[in-house]
């Protein structure tokens, strides 16, 4: 198993289950917008009106050109922090924006299929910058989490 290019040992294991599912289940409900907030408030009274405008904005009204601008600017920013001041954080966060905007333009049908390919490789190529430089800062300061004879 990888992640961001890196051979992991030992294997991470990763357990998600998102907070709707585990009420859903509790309240025996088969719809995250019939889930008791309390006693007086359904789910939906508090997120059905996001989700529709949401739903309107990144199928509809995101605009594509400025989406594209947001990419390549929060790309070139990760790999300046990345390059000159070894800003892992900051840079990861970019590069989640990045893989945003590409969420949004994907939405939207904009892109093509090369262009999507291109997008996804862009997107690959920071998470692995990061990761790389993630474990280079790490190993630098020692490895400070690991108890002695773990690394």
């Amino acid at each position: 198993q990888q992640v961001g290019g890196i051979d992991l040992s030992p294997v991470s294991v990763e357990i998600t289950y998102g907070t709707e599912r585990i009420a859903m289940y509790l309240q025996d409900v088969d719809n995250v917008f019939n889930v008791k907030w309390n006693k007086d408030i359904l789910y939906k009274d508090i997120y059905l009106e996001p989700e529709r405008e949401y739903s309107v904005y990144n199928f509809e009204e995101a605009d594509a050109a400025m989406l594209r601008q947001f990419f390549d600017g929060y790309e070139a920013e990760s790999i300046r922090l990345i390059k000159s001041r070894a800003l892992v954080y900051p840079a990861y966060d970019l590069c989640l924006k990045c893989s945003h905007a590409f969420n949004l333009l994907d939405a939207r049908g904009a892109l093509s299929v090369a262009e999507r390919t291109n997008y996804i490789a862009r997107v690959r190529n920071l998470a692995k910058l990061c990761a790389e430089l993630y474990v280079r800062r790490r190993e630098e300061l020692g490895f400070p989490l690991l108890k002695e004879g773990q690394a």
